[in-house]
């Protein structure tokens, strides 16, 4: 087997989080950085990061690490990387990536230079001069920041935290992986009332299930990789069939509500998607105002919050509102995420402790009650 270095990208924020999951995993000499966590092994991690993590957004082999000053620099450290080893005569490979901090700042450009040194890299390696990129796909991308590069292969393909269960078209105010890191950080394993009063389309309560039945959250879905010439076929089918040989067998009591019946419709579609449908509750009801359905749970929510000035001021009188509904609800530990820098004003308790996270671009913190 070979032996690589991965680099699992994430959303801000996450990445202690993403570090602790690769370590869980059984992952080597992991290291983490600011939205990107390392970590070292062979096909099957390949294989088994895809499939099981949770938080982080893809999994990238790194191809090759260099200073660049100038556009030869960046050609001759691109055209060192043994890409034959990897990429075949007939494999698509594209180019992607950014530059900040560098002197060299025309993203396009190194684009071009980047495809132009793999091109001629693959040419002496295969004696051609054409290649017809008509097979799987080998996606390159390339970080440049303060005049360092890192040129990877992505092995992921769609980005992690798409899972294959949500409705085409059916999108969300809070990523899978973000929702999962909420979970996480509420320590949920299945064992206490689960809630989100705020469920929306189901991604909090559906990435509850997952984790309480220690469901590999990528098992119903495909990667890049998968379609690649140099990984074995049954290194997928053996990484597959151990994920499924851990999960857990249990009843679990679940609970997402909404204030719309629309929302529930669908969250009860992607619930039946993902296999989960039997272990969530779906409840049509106001946060604000519905009776608790047990003494003692964990709440994990994300209530709406507006980008609008009238917006504001109604999501506003709703974390009030909910502040008071819960006032009294020792018996519950409460993780509520939100970009509103005044929440605990509003909301009328100090936070336990507040985590700064990113929702997408938009600044959040989680703000835990226990």
């Amino acid at each position: 087997m070979n032996q690589y270095t991965f680099c699992a990208p994430c959303l801000f924020g996450l990445e202690g989080l993403v570090g602790e999951e690769a370590r869980r995993l059984g992952f080597e000499n992991v290291t983490v950085e600011d939205r990107r966590v390392f970590f070292t092994g062979d096909e099957h991690t390949l294989a088994k990061a895809n499939l099981c993590l949770r938080m982080a957004e893809r999994v990238m082999v790194l191809m090759g690490r260099f200073p660049v000053k100038s556009f030869e620099d960046l050609y001759q450290g691109v055209k060192a990387i043994a890409w034959g080893d990897y990429i075949p005569k007939d494999g698509v490979f594209p180019v992607k990536g950014y530059s900040l901090g560098s002197a060299l700042h025309s993203v396009p450009d190194c684009q071009a230079i980047v495809k132009k040194a793999t091109v001629d890299r693959m040419s002496q390696t295969y004696g051609i001069t054409w290649f017809p990129e008509t097979g799987a796909t080998y996606q390159i991308r390339f970080s440049i920041m303060k005049d360092l590069c890192e040129v990877f292969l992505d092995t992921s393909g769609v980005s992690l935290h798409k899972r294959g269960w949500r409705a085409v078209g059916n999108d969300a105010p809070i990523h899978e992986t973000m929702a999962a890191a909420m979970v996480n950080l509420s320590r949920y394993r299945g064992r206490e009332f689960f809630w989100d009063p705020f469920c929306g389309s189901g991604t909090i309560v559906i990435e509850a299930a997952l984790a309480a039945l220690n469901r590999a959250p990528g098992l119903d879905r495909s990667f890049g990789a998968e379609a690649w010439s140099t990984i074995a076929p049954n290194v997928w089918q053996e990484e597959r069939t151990a994920a499924m040989d851990r999960e857990y067998r249990g009843n679990y009591e679940i609970l997402g509500s909404d204030i719309d019946p629309q929302s529930l419709n669908i969250a009860i579609a992607n619930a039946k998607k993902a296999g989960v449908s039997k272990y969530i509750s779906f409840r049509e009801g106001d946060a604000t105002k519905l009776s608790l359905p047990t003494d003692k749970g964990i709440i994990v929510c994300n209530p709406p919050y507006g980008e609008r000035m009238g917006e504001q001021n109604e999501a506003k009188r709703l974390y009030r509102d909910l502040g008071k509904h819960l006032r009294y609800a020792d018996g519950w530990k409460k993780y509520i995420i939100s970009s509103e820098a005044d929440f605990e004003h509003y909301f009328g308790t100090p936070a336990t402790k507040k985590r700064k996270l990113y929702n997408g671009r938009l600044q959040c913190n989680v703000y835990m009650y226990y």
